[in-house]
């Protein structure tokens, strides 16, 4: 469904909504705020799952010229997903769920736990070599950078185990630049704002606090933040070879599989990159980037399809799509609402967790993947729709 234009105060640039749902009035003055700002380049881009975020809406893409605003990027620095295709098929995971379920959550620490070992390929990363020309701030915490990567963090993120429509098996994992991306975005958060505060700028709202290219704070936190989502890329790509082994023993014996297809996208992040001819930064904070010749993921809640996409380049949306279903409602309103009965009903014929833990995380604190899907298709085609048959969350 194309976009429609809201009606925003005359003193703001147009903003463009692919939304499933009228913005509510929080949402559509979030939404005004950053509109508002003067360096914002041609327009404000809304996605199908856009929901209330920190200074900026969480399905949001913002061009802007000569600055960019550290906490439009968020404090999960380069969270996104990563996704392979495998040769297997679901007659080979008979019988095999729980065992390979158990031994991947034996294999990959999730919540705030790390990894007790470090392996070669970690310690090998080429991104330590940069790691003392970060911010001062997190330099006390290069060992647990180091034992945090390949670990997949708390809260919405996960391991799943799918099958598309032709039961072929595909991994997929969600996560980002742990504690160290976040403690990277507080400290350049905290900047920005210190700077608002010491030259009197006027701002919608402190959370727009923003760099100004030129200056060093704006070259420290770009330096900054591509190393975070570095980490984060890195990251999803040790755990899923993790994933991938323990698959590989489960179904080929130990042989190593060739991935048929292989995709790992950011979706809260920032690059430069040219729109309508222009030079601009880009900020997704929870999109993905659907450029004609870029694979995406959008995945549904645990309990839902999710889709593997593949971009059709719309220029009014700055070549983005959806990151996911988005949620309808708070963690804490759905631990209200919901209960244990509910999340095993929800979940039937799913190999997971069944407790407490994850009840903010039931599919039904969730929108409709199906609609957010309906709202972009001139943003994405679908090449493969997935069911999770294993879901390990963080």
């Amino acid at each position: 469904m194309p976009y429609e234009k809201l009606e925003l105060l005359d003193n703001t640039k147009p903003v463009l909504s692919w939304a499933n749902h009228a913005l509510d009035i929080k949402e559509s003055n979030m939404a005004q705020n950053v509109a508002s700002l003067p360096f914002v380049f041609k327009h404000v881009a809304l996605m199908p799952d856009v929901h209330l975020g920190k200074g900026a809406l969480v399905g949001s893409v913002i061009a802007t010229k000569e600055a960019i605003i550290p906490a439009a990027v968020g404090v999960d620095i380069g969270c996104g997903m990563c996704a392979i295709k495998t040769p297997f098929t679901a007659t080979q995971l008979e019988g095999k769920l729980k065992k390979i379920r158990l031994e991947i959550e034996a294999k990959i620490p999730v919540g705030f736990a790390q990894n007790k070992d470090v392996e070669t390929k970690v310690t090998n990363w080429q991104g330590w070599r940069h790691f003392n020309d970060l911010h001062k701030g997190v330099q006390r915490l290069n060992d647990k950078a180091l034992k945090q990567l390949g670990s997949l963090g708390s809260g919405n993120h996960f391991i799943e185990l799918c099958l598309d429509t032709e039961d072929q098996v595909w991994l997929m994992l969600h996560s980002g630049s742990r504690h160290i991306g976040n403690q990277l975005a507080q400290c350049h958060i905290k900047t920005a704002k210190s700077l608002a505060k010491l030259t009197e700028t006027k701002l919608p709202d402190p959370d727009l606090a923003y760099f100004v290219s030129g200056t060093e704070e704006f070259a420290a936190y770009w330096r900054d933040l591509q190393w975070a989502q570095d980490y984060a890329r890195f990251n999803r790509e040790v755990m899923m070879n993790r994933v991938k082994t323990i698959v590989d023993q489960h179904l080929s014996g130990g042989k190593a599989s060739k991935p048929l297809l292989m995709v790992n996208c950011h979706h809260n992040y920032a690059e430069k990159e040219t729109h309508f001819d222009e030079d601009v930064y880009v900020t997704r904070k929870g999109a993905v980037r659907a450029n004609q010749s870029d694979y995406g993921i959008i995945p549904g809640s645990m309990g839902a399809k999710s889709f593997i996409v593949k971009g059709k380049g719309n220029h009014d949306s700055f070549c983005s799509c959806s990151h996911g279903a988005g949620r309808r409602m708070s963690l804490t309103k759905a631990k209200k609402i919901f209960d244990v009965h509910d999340l095993v009903e929800q979940t039937q014929g799913i190999e997971c967790r069944k407790d407490r833990g994850v009840i903010d995380e039931i599919p039904s604190a969730y929108k409709p993947i199906e609609e957010v899907m309906n709202q972009q298709s001139d943003l994405v085609e679908i090449v493969a729709t997935l069911k999770q048959v294993i879901c390990i969350k963080g």
